[in-house]
């Protein structure tokens, strides 16, 4: 079947003060690539939601096919050919790829008992109709990321969607898996399904799609045919002003070694290990950057090097004493930390802004009342910095809870940015912002890396890691596999060392 023509009309959704969706109208196209760019907290994820039933929208209109339709869930949307494949994506890891699929709408025999044979079958022949190979048996936790996201397109698929809204989609995916990623949309739209892209690559939007919608604030600011924007009108309309280039990297020699990781070993859940016999240094004035597609050892290793996971075997060496393990002492011995996962490590979302801002340095100087710290004082103290980071709404006094996922990561950006500590841990310092605060972010850091901050920088993003680390370390399956400079590689190089092969062969 065909892809429906869609409509929203004059929609509006609110979560408390914050107007999300400030009467925002727009049309999908029966057929169409439709990229919807944005800053964080702009609305294009609401808007999205709103639309496959996700949430309601306080007032405006869904029109399918030229029909006005309420949806009161999103098994409703789905019923009309809608479909979501969220950024975190929503599986189940011990079940089977084609376990995942058919969640919902389960092959079963004549007494109803779920047959394992019919369920892989049908997951083999669609994934074969739409050329999106997967392996159908196998475990969603033994399947590599590109992998799980086919598996949620398939599961959209399955369920009859043929509206897909992505968002995100290409956030932890090497350069040669965004390519297949491509290939698959392009040959979906090609059989009649309209996508819906949610990102904040512009050279996606450039790439990919034929038409784009911009928001800002809640509003529409700008829409058209693709062709007819630039990437820096494109970039321009989303911020409200032009963005900057990234400052050139100044050339400069480091100093002294301020972390040391010798011969490290760490394990992870399951008891298994997840950092196998790693070793490197980040001296003073220098940013390291760790390459990798998620789920090869990074994010132990960062919690690791923050107390914050348990070393099996090896050594941590921070200012020159080793560390052994908790968290207070790895950050009196000087290393700060932007984790990977905001909410779950890096905010207490039931908190205020103001008391996010203070936690860790409730000791420094605390704006108190002899023993106690007063609301007003901590308000005062996170005014500037609120400023100075551009947290939106700049409300001392709202909850973490509150502000939007890119508005979230600043806030933590900004707290420890300012610790003054000598080493930086930054896992994913820009996941989830937008384009004018992931400039300002990447200056900060380099301003850091000039006053002589250790810096060691995790990304999946490519671009990010080429544009500031001084060094290049790419990990896969737990070790690190390849080392070089900006220099004298380029994404498509570091992205054969991230899947783990070296020019072309098995690494």
């Amino acid at each position: 079947m065909p892809a429906p023509e869609l409509a929203l009309r004059h929609i509006t959704r609110r979560f408390g003060p914050v107007l999300a969706n400030d009467d925002v109208s727009l049309t999908l196209e029966p057929g169409e690539i439709h990229a919807i760019v944005g800053e964080n907290g702009a609305g294009k994820t609401t808007l999205m939601r709103v639309l496959c039933g996700l949430l309601p929208p306080d007032s405006g209109s869904i029109e399918v096919d030229g029909r006005a339709t309420r949806f009161h869930g999103p098994a409703d949307a789905l019923r009309c050919g809608l479909g979501m494949v969220h950024q975190h994506f929503l599986l189940v890891d011990r079940m089977t790829a084609a376990e995942n699929v058919v969640l919902g709408r389960e092959p079963g025999g004549a007494i109803g008992i779920f047959r394992h044979s019919a369920a892989n079958r049908a997951v083999r022949e669609l994934a074969e109709r739409v050329r999106l190979p997967v392996r159908a048996d196998a475990p969603v936790r033994s399947l590599s990321v590109g992998e799980q996201q086919r598996v949620e397109i398939l599961k959209a698929l399955y369920h009859g969607a043929r509206v897909l809204v992505l968002d995100e989609p290409t956030a932890v995916l090497t350069p040669q898996e965004v390519d297949e990623l491509f290939a698959v949309l392009r040959r979906l739209k090609a059989d009649g399904a309209t996508i819906v892209l949610i990102t904040h690559k512009l050279a996606e939007v450039k790439a990919l799609a034929e038409r784009v919608t911009v928001m800002r604030s809640g509003r529409v600011v700008g829409s058209g045919a693709a062709a007819e924007f630039s990437i820096e009108a494109l970039a321009e309309l989303m911020v409200g002003r032009p963005v900057p280039p990234l400052r050139a990297r100044a050339a400069r020699e480091p100093g002294p070694p301020q972390l040391q990781v010798r011969d490290l070993v760490v394990l992870e859940d399951r008891g298994l290990e997840a950092v196998r016999s790693v070793n490197f240094e980040v001296r003073a004035g220098e940013i390291v950057g760790v390459a990798g597609v998620e789920g090869n050892g990074q994010q132990e290793l960062v919690e690791a090097l923050a107390g914050l996971r348990g070393v099996a075997r090896g050594q941590i060496v921070a200012g020159g004493a080793p560390l052994r393990g908790a968290v207070r002492e790895h950050a009196a011995a000087g290393i700060a930390h932007i984790p990977g996962d905001r909410l779950r490590r890096g905010l207490v979302a039931e908190m205020t802004l103001a008391e996010n801002l203070a936690l860790g340095r409730q000791n420094e100087s605390p704006p108190a009342r002899g023993p106690w710290l007063t609301p007003s004082a901590l308000e005062r103290a996170a005014a500037p910095l609120l400023e100075q980071f551009d947290v939106r709404p700049p409300l001392a006094h709202l909850l973490a809870r509150q502000l939007s996922g890119g508005n979230q990561q600043k806030l933590v950006v900004a707290r420890e940015l300012t610790r003054g500590a000598a080493v930086l841990l930054a896992a994913h310092p820009t996941r989830g912002v937008d384009l004018g605060a992931v400039a300002a972010i990447h200056d900060k850091l380099l301003a850091q890396r000039d006053s002589g901050r250790a810096i060691l920088l995790v990304s999946s993003e490519l671009t990010e890691i080429l544009a500031l680390s001084d060094r290049i370390l790419v990990m896969h399956a737990g070790r690190i596999v390849h080392e070089t400079r900006p220099a004298e590689t380029d994404e498509r190089a570091l992205g054969l060392y991230m899947a783990g092969k070296r020019d072309g062969a098995a690494a």
